[in-house]
């Protein structure tokens, strides 16, 4: 499995799924892209600070993420897509993916509403279908760190119904991404620094 690719460090403090024989495509066709991801996750702290941040604006968590992906030339990415009918172009519209690179796209899900997996997860579907995406990637919080968010006081900020693995998995296993092949990670207390 393509998976045990990825260093030990990464395997024991992330929580990995695959559908769709991910890793080894990534692995095999992608293999930049998949070293960035490892490299990003290698690098990553789940802070006390970060999580102590006030909301309303981008998450630190999400950022610090983003921001070094970016780093290695992943970008937003939208895509302008359309069918014609009788001469007459038709959009279909998709979401942006906030970080896209050679057909890879990766997701950064840490505090928003469920509904955003099903953005997600559909999208991927639609652009895999299209030829444009080869392999959607989803890193999200592991439903485990509620309880360290409710001993810091920030419970009510990060509720049932925002995202986190076990509301995930559930969207993911009903099909919502269909047959794109989906790379699945998870951060929780393996992850976390009191201490920063």
């Amino acid at each position: 499995m393509a998976l045990r690719q990825l260093p030990d460090k990464i395997r024991k403090r992330f929580l990995i799924e695959e559908r769709g024989h991910a890793s080894a495509i990534l692995a095999a066709d992608f293999p930049d892209e998949f070293a960035d991801i490892a490299d990003c996750l290698q690098g990553f702290t789940l802070r006390k600070s970060h999580i102590l941040t006030p909301g309303g604006g981008r998450s630190p968590i999400s950022a610090a993420l983003d921001g070094f992906l970016r780093k290695r030339v992943w970008h937003e990415k939208s895509f302008d897509i359309r069918i014609t009918v009788d001469g007459q172009p038709i959009p279909i519209p998709t979401h942006k993916i906030d970080n896209f690179k050679n057909g890879v796209g990766l997701e950064v899900e840490w505090n928003n509403k469920t509904e955003f997996y099903d953005r997600d997860l559909n999208n991927f579907r639609l652009l895999k279908d299209l030829r444009v995406l080869s392999v959607g990637v989803i890193i999200t919080r592991l439903s485990e760190l509620q309880d360290l968010f409710d001993k810091l006081g920030k419970g009510a900020s990060y509720g049932a119904s925002t995202t986190h693995w076990d509301k995930l998995i559930p969207k993911v296993d009903g099909g919502g991404a269909g047959g794109c092949p989906l790379l699945l990670i998870g951060m929780g207390m393996r992850c976390y620094d009191p201490h920063s």
